[in-house]
């Protein structure tokens, strides 16, 4: 079995909406980081302090086919092809060590329909 991580650098405020439409996609468990970002754009001031706003990075291991169906559920239900509000992408994993057996068994059966 292939695995790939996942991650979602995602404004603050889609953290639960994010959660639920992976957990819908088939997601068990995620690693939560809070972040902030810089970006092309200068940020707004007020008085002289800079607004930058606050980002959640959400990483999850997952199955290579799960990983994908979980990305394109995320940019569905969060709308991310007209909003620039997050980035999702995936990276294969090579070496993996300490994931659970029950949750192998989970990802073998979430994808027993693709194979």
């Amino acid at each position: 079995m292939k695995f790939s991580v996942l991650v979602a650098m995602l404004a603050e405020d889609l953290e639960e909406d994010a959660i639920a439409s992976a957990k819908a996609a088939g997601a068990g468990g995620v690693t939560i980081l809070n972040g902030r970002g810089l970006g092309a754009e200068r940020k707004k001031t007020f008085f002289g302090l800079t607004y930058e706003g606050s980002q959640t990075v959400m990483i999850f291991v997952l199955e290579r086919k799960l990983s994908l169906r979980v990305m394109k559920q995320l940019v569905k239900d969060l709308d991310l092809k007209n909003h620039t509000r997050g980035v999702v992408f995936t990276l294969p994993l090579e070496h993996i060590a300490g994931i659970d057996h029950l949750q192998i068994e989970q990802f073998e059966e979430l994808i027993k329909d693709d194979i």
